[in-house]
């Protein structure tokens, strides 16, 4: 007897699909279910099904066994039909197959592509699971770009919000019924629908008309598209021949024509002869409901998740907007707006108004939006974007149960997690870190560990509140692609510290400048990697004994005077940062005049960064023979000829503001500077360095005043036009405050005193009435009050 075969075309995290879905399955008992999902997977979903600890959202990772960073993402839900299907098969005991090409197939394709690219070769048009890069953010454009399902399930009448609407053949059916696309006409007739009547044996009809007539196929590689198919016919011959009674098949919509067709077993069997294949291996990841929305680059993305799930959880009814409203309130009031039960019953009388109008039979998401701006919102668009992030994309992140297969690394990484007590989440959360606590230090040190290994699960902000060195501020958020990171990375070593350390020794390796390694090595100490640190230094010192460029030096010079900050906090050994501190200071103050000669503009510019970056660092370093060094190397400077005008006035300024230069030594070199004799460009340049962005030394130094005042004024006509666009720009540095007390300076006339303060009388007997009060608020004694009786 042959097996009875019943085909389900659904929408890829379609609610209305699920629910009807779960109705059929009720209704028809299959013993056999077969999912559109990567064929030799379903041993590791039917595994972990029924452990509680495997929570939707979470997707199956495919990558590859040999090159981890080829993967592949599928995606559910709780409200997915293929997440519905597997539930049902797992309680009822049915046969569960995928039937979709393998993971490796899709590998190899991937593979294809990128070697398409790197070859310069233009890539097929939204090719597999691909998403415009525009669309994609930073975690999410690794996972739009490798994502299998989204070939899948772009293909789907789940067109994305950002598709083109000629490319969406839903669309011819959604202008004939009176709608603007083929997705918002789709949620209204299955997904914001309750179970629905002949919904499948609809579906397939729409979609047997569709690929009949229209010549639009999505943009996808319709020679993989055919392979995938052939594939899926493949594995319903098969489970045919193996005895089941009824067979249901669980698959996109788009793709139902296709199956129930006339292909012969010969012509796929012909046509999957050269089926490419790569090793992979699999597992279960977490996911998010930001990164299952459109707006992430997810190719087959939903506009709203939440608002999905929502419709799942209270289908039809009065508790659909009776229920979204309460969460909506609940949002509002969260952040301290106005939202009252008044508000609610007008905002629910509103949409259920509207949808009337529009001849729907429930408010949709649309008449509820609507009506939050109207009522909720006061037509203030800034609260709605608050209830898009917080209920219409959700913030709900899935878990996995330990029993998963992982590599060593992720299980070190979430050992690490839960002792840290240090919980991944979606959404953005600040995290203020006092290093001054073991379990915060810890917890700095993991998130550098992870930096280093190129997953930002942290960002680091500052100081927070402080401007000690003993906080930091983390901006964590946990995104699934770190996932593949951590598969990646787990060549370097089966822990964190290991894996850190042997990547920040081979970027050591790979580095090509100075500054880039002393940044390495401060990032290692943060991580307290004490392997790293010996190798990393070891690596600069050779460098810096071959690099006689004395700019090179000096820029590698903060990163190691910030290690000073940190090292009685965090308790790390800087002495073999501090001994290469002074060694390429030394060697850059030997050639710094001859290598600041003869520079352009720009370059000087460059130079004044680099000599006030390394004033700090050596101010930092706090050591008296360090500094004399430095001041000396800045002493020959501000008096050489033949260096930058620019740089010399900074040198002067550097020197003046240490006392390493006195009044009558900055006089001196003003006088030299800017004498009559002097040409006007580099007089300007030499006063713009001398300046440098601070206008307290022409405030209160009336030498220097008188000085630079006697130079402008008796500047020729023609020199006056050439010099004053420097001394426009140098002056635009100060702050506004600065430059409004430079303007009432020069309306005084020279040598006058700034007008005084008018002097205020103290009345003691009236200020001896505060006193007991004072001393109440600050618990002090009344000892010595001679007022108190």
């Amino acid at each position: 007897m042959s097996a009875a075969l019943h085909y389900f075309g659904i929408r890829h995290h379609g609610p209305g699909c699920a629910r009807s879905l779960r109705k059929a399955l009720d209704a028809l008992r299959p013993d056999c279910v077969l999912i559109e999902g990567p064929a030799g997977a379903e041993a590791l979903a039917v595994e972990h099904l029924r452990d509680p600890g495997l929570q939707p959202p979470v997707a199956l990772l495919s990558y590859g066994a040999d090159d981890p960073q080829l993967a592949v993402f599928h995606p559910y839900a709780e409200f997915s039909p293929e997440w519905q299907a597997m539930r049902w098969a797992a309680q009822h005991g049915a046969a569960l197959r995928f039937i979709d090409v393998p993971a490796g197939a899709s590998l190899a394709w991937q593979r294809a592509r990128h070697e398409r690219l790197a070859g310069g070769e233009p890539a097929p048009a939204a090719d597999e699971g691909e998403a415009p890069q525009e669309l994609a953010d930073d975690a999410t454009a690794a996972q739009a770009a490798t994502d299998e399902s989204a070939v899948a399930e772009a293909s789907e009448p789940a067109a994305a919000e950002h598709r083109e609407p000629h490319q969406d053949p839903l669309d011819w059916l959604a202008h004939a019924a009176g709608y603007a696309d083929g997705e918002s006409w789709w949620n209204h007739m299955v997904e914001e629908r309750g179970d629905g009547e002949g919904l499948f044996e609809a579906i397939a009809a729409a979609m047997g008309e569709l690929r009949e007539n229209a010549e639009l196929r999505n943009g996808l590689d319709p020679h993989e598209e055919a392979l995938r198919e052939a594939h899926m016919r493949s594995g319903i011959r098969e489970a045919a021949k193996q005895g089941f009674e009824r067979i249901a098949v669980v698959c996109g919509a788009w793709h139902v024509p296709a199956l129930t067709g006339k292909a012969t077993a010969a012509a796929d069997k012909a046509l999957l002869k050269d089926l490419p294949k790569l090793k992979s291996a699999a597992t279960w990841v977490p996911w998010t409901y930001r990164h299952l929305s459109s707006a992430s680059g997810y190719g087959a993305g939903i506009d709203s998740p939440g608002w999905y799930e929502h419709l799942w959880r209270n289908g039809g009814g009065d508790a659909r907007t009776v229920g979204w409203f309460a969460r909506v309130a609940r949002v509002l009031r969260e952040h301290a707006l106005d939202c009252s039960s008044a508000h609610l019953i007008e905002a629910a009388r509103l949409a259920d108004t509207l949808a009337a109008l529009r001849e729907r039979p429930a408010p949709s998401l649309d008449e509820l939006n609507e009506a939050t701006l109207s009522i909720l919102c006061n037509g203030d668009a800034a609260p709605m974007r608050l209830i898009e992030q917080a209920l219409m994309i959700g913030e709900r992140i899935g878990s996995v149960p330990e029993s998963v297969p992982t590599v060593p690394l992720q299980r070190d990484l979430e050992a690490q997690r839960k002792r840290l007590r240090l919980k991944p989440e979606a959404l953005g959360k600040p995290l203020e870190l006092d290093l001054r606590n073991d379990t915060d230090l810890q917890r700095s040190e993991l998130l550098h560990r992870l930096l280093l290994l190129d997953i930002g699960w942290g960002r680091l902000g500052g100081a927070g509140r402080s401007r000690g060195s003993f906080r930091e501020v983390w901006e964590l958020a946990w995104q699934p692609a770190f996932e593949i990171e951590l598969i990646v990375a787990s060549r370097y070593g089966q822990s964190v510290e290991q894996a850190a350390t042997a990547r920040a020794i081979e970027r050591a390796r790979q580095a090509e400048r100075l500054p880039d390694l002393s940044r390495l090595i401060d990032r290692v100490l943060l991580a307290n990697l004490p392997g790293a640190v010996e190798a990393v230094a070891a690596e600069l010192q050779a460098r810096a004994a071959v690099d006689a460029d004395p700019l090179s030096l000096l820029a590698a010079l903060p990163a190691l005077a910030n290690v000073q900050r940190y090292g009685n906090v965090r308790n790390t050994d800087a002495a073999q940062v501090r001994h290469l501190f002074d060694g390429m200071l030394a060697r850059a103050c030997i050639g710094l005049t001859l290598a600041l000669g003869g520079l352009d503009e720009e370059a000087a510019g460059d130079a004044r960064e680099t000599l006030l970056s390394a004033d700090r660092a050596v101010e930092l370093r706090d050591d008296e023979a360090q500094a004399a060094a430095w001041r000396g190397a800045l002493r020959q400077l501000a008096l050489s000829a033949s260096a930058t005008p620019l740089l010399r006035g900074l040198a002067t300024r550097l020197l003046f503001d240490a006392a390493a230069f006195d009044g009558e030594a900055v006089a001196r070199e003003l006088s030299l500077n800017l004498s009559q004799g002097s040409e006007p460009l580099q007089a300007a340049q030499w006063l713009d360095g001398f300046l440098n962005r601070n206008a307290a030394v022409l405030l209160h130094d009336d030498a220097v005043w008188a000085l630079i005042d006697g130079w402008i004024s008796h500047l020729g006509h023609e020199h006056f036009l050439r010099v004053v666009p420097l001394l426009r720009r140098s002056f635009a540095e100060f702050e506004a405050a600065d430059r409004r007390d430079l303007g009432a300076r020069v309306k005084r006339p020279l040598g006058a005193a700034p007008a005084q303060a008018a002097q205020s009388t103290w009345d003691a007997a009236r200020a001896a009435r505060a006193l007991p009060l004072l001393r109440e608020l600050f618990g002090l004694s009344a000892v010595g009050d001679a007022h108190e009786r």
